[in-house]
């Protein structure tokens, strides 16, 4: 084997080397960005496969690429279709979110097979506006 084939990781080293969290490291794994870890309990370990995915979805990260385009990279979720409405976001789990600007800087995202009029928009809407004290 080579020495490559045999580096191991702790979390804790494999955040350090890619310059995130041991937080960020879990997350990434929870998230599909990263493998699970290699055997299991106090025996668990990274390699040197991990660290390399680790490192491309943070150079990913600061080109500003978000985290559901990483996925598609990925392939854990396939792109969006032209055809598609460009305002659903896809999720791992198959649920979609049409996304709705109700203000700049605000956003409500419903989930797509909720049946939410348009009258119940409007009045969303004109909440959020006697909130934010505009009637842009």
């Amino acid at each position: 084997m080579t020495e490559e084939r045999d580096t191991r990781f702790g979390i804790k080293e494999l955040a350090a080397l890619g310059g995130v969290s041991r937080r960020t490291v879990r997350y990434y794994v929870q998230r599909g960005l990263l493998p699970s870890p290699t055997g299991t309990g106090r025996g668990s370990h990274y390699t040197q496969a991990h660290l390399d995915q680790l490192i491309q979805v943070r150079t990913w990260q600061e080109d500003g690429v978000t985290l559901a385009e990483i996925e598609q990279r990925l392939g854990l979720v396939p792109a969006p279709d032209k055809e598609d409405d460009p305002a659903a976001i896809a999720v791992p789990d198959g649920t979609a979110w049409k996304r709705v600007v109700l203000h700049p800087g605000v956003e409500l995202h419903v989930e797509t097979q909720t049946r939410l009029t348009e009258a119940d928009a409007e009045r969303i809407l004109a909440s959020i506006r006697s909130v934010l004290g505009g009637t842009q």
